[in-house]
């Protein structure tokens, strides 16, 4: 169920959005409030659960993770047991960026970022010995045109 937000507390996540690590009175400058009524619309929605987490952007490919795999997985199991390994499996891989269950063919797609195509395989060795799937189709992504955190207000 969606949390009622007002303009203000618009303004205050857009902020937030763009760098959280500013401070409370940049933020109320920003949004034209002060600081203690940024700060309570900031714990309300933390409470409430609109912002989860405060957390770092990295840049992967200064990192040396330079290849970026979309791998989408059709399986013929749908047991619950093999479903929670699986969902453990890919929560247990820190190559995993994100993984998401879909309508369709393709049952799962995974976002993957590793160092190259051997680290690639190295995953998907991994993965097939953990748990039984069908098939997988890797995408190797040849250029990131547009990637953000930011949600539409």
């Amino acid at each position: 169920m969606a949390v009622q937000l007002d303009e203000l507390d618009r303004k205050i996540l857009g902020a937030l959005q763009q760098n959280a690590s500013q401070s409370l009175d940049e933020i109320a400058r920003k949004v034209g409030s002060s600081k203690t009524p940024v700060w309570n619309r900031i714990r309300r929605m933390r409470e409430a659960g609109v912002i989860l987490r405060q957390t770092a952007l990295l840049d992967a490919e200064a990192l040396g993770l330079e290849a970026c795999f979309f791998v989408l997985i059709r399986t013929s199991e749908h047991e619950a047991d093999w479903q929670r390994k699986f969902l453990k499996t890919l929560r247990d891989r820190p190559e995993v960026l994100e993984a998401h269950r879909l309508a369709g063919d393709i049952d799962y797609i995974l976002k993957v970022r590793v160092k190259n195509a051997r680290a690639y395989d190295q995953f998907y060795q991994a993965l097939i010995a953990e748990v039984k799937i069908y098939n997988v189709t890797a995408l190797l992504s040849m250029e990131e045109i547009k990637s953000t955190t930011v949600l539409p207000l």
